[in-house]
């Protein structure tokens, strides 16, 4: 089965004490309860429907989110299927999102580095509860907006941490080199041709179809070719004639393997578990399997990359968080050019 559905973000492997906060400093005037777009049971789209529920109490390290912006991932639409990130069965209402957007409206009484007030993006997994109002995340899992990113673009900044990862720890990316990208249209691998660009590297990405090719040359990469249609061996021989020093994977297929071959011997592949088919590792080429590992030095490395250089976020589509299904509607149909959002606005309702 080919699939773009790279791991979801994992934390770093930090002790947690699931401890509520007694009196976390909040903001005046919090509701009682909440808009959330929640599943009462494992089905299609159709399953997401609004609910009234309970505005969450953070924790002693949590903090709590009014929701500006969530984004839509391909792992939320697992989850709604019957996926469970924990091999556990969820209690139901489920509210579904694992990344986000918005403002800082309570802090837990341990959390030293946020206050209310602060602009945030952060992600939620496997917890999940950015399809609502409100959220609550571990504090660890949550960063201050870096500069020259808005909220209602940095409510989808998880793929960009996974996409960073790739390059810099699983590749170690060098200035100069040769890098294949398959699976560039996608919404890991998007982050992934600006990032490598931005390390100095030259970049040849795969894309689907003549629109994904676009796509991805608008963001930057040397040189693209439609997966659908060219002729991707004699593309990548001209390209890079000693071969690539390294390739990427956000999906799998028979072109996988041809870049995979066109590695030079010494060469390295990586790519975040969940592709599949994986692939295959050869003599003389070292690939490595990765999770993205979100914490506080994950997050800092990514908003010191974003604010290095001029990050482009394309949105592909937005929808209110009443058409949260029809979100997931649009996620099913494919080719998705861009992140899919849900603009929910719960940081301009939020009073001090």
């Amino acid at each position: 089965m080919q699939t773009n559905l790279e791991s979801p973000i994992k934390h770093s492997p930090k002790p947690r004490r699931a401890i509520r906060a007694k009196t976390p400093e909040r903001a005046h005037e919090l509701p009682e309860t909440m808009r959330a777009a929640a599943i009462n049971a494992f089905d299609g789209p159709s399953a997401l429907s609004i609910h009234s529920l309970p505005v969450p109490l953070p924790r002693a390290d949590e903090v709590l989110i009014a929701t500006h912006t969530a984004g839509v991932e391909t792992w939320d639409a697992e989850t709604r299927g019957g996926w469970s990130p924990t091999g556990r069965r969820p209690h139901f209402p489920l509210v579904l999102g694992t990344e986000g957007s918005g403002m800082i409206v309570a802090v837990g009484s341990r959390v030293r580095r946020f206050a209310v007030g602060d602009t945030v993006y952060g992600a939620s997994f496997p917890k999940m509860g950015f399809y609502a109002e409100y959220v609550a995340v571990p504090a660890e899992s949550v960063a201050r907006l870096p500069k020259g990113l808005d909220l209602g673009h940095a409510g989808m900044m998880m793929a960009a941490l996974t996409a960073l990862q790739g390059i810099d720890d699983a590749l170690k990316l060098r200035k100069g080199e040769t890098l294949a990208i398959h699976g560039a249209s996608g919404g890991v691998g998007m982050f992934a041709v600006q990032f490598a660009k931005l390390r100095g590297a030259n970049v040849f990405a795969s894309a689907s179809g003549a629109d994904g090719a676009g796509f991805v040359r608008r963001l930057g990469a040397d040189k693209v070719v439609d997966g659908k249609s060219d002729d991707i061996e004699k593309a990548a021989r001209a390209f890079a004639p000693d071969g690539f020093d390294a390739a990427l994977f956000y999906i799998g297929g028979p072109t996988q393997k041809t870049i995979l071959d066109l590695v030079r011997t010494g060469g390295r592949a990586a790519y975040p578990n969940g592709v599949e088919p994986a692939p295959k590792k050869s003599r003389g080429l070292r690939v490595k399997a990765y999770d993205g590992l979100i914490g506080t030095r994950e997050i800092d490395q990514l908003n010191r990359a974003v604010e290095a250089g001029a990050l482009k976020v394309p949105i592909a589509a937005a929808f209110g968080l009443a058409d949260a299904a029809k979100a997931h509607e649009r996620l099913a149909a494919g080719h998705v050019l861009g992140k899919i959002v849900l603009r929910i606005g719960g940081a301009s309702r939020a009073r001090s």
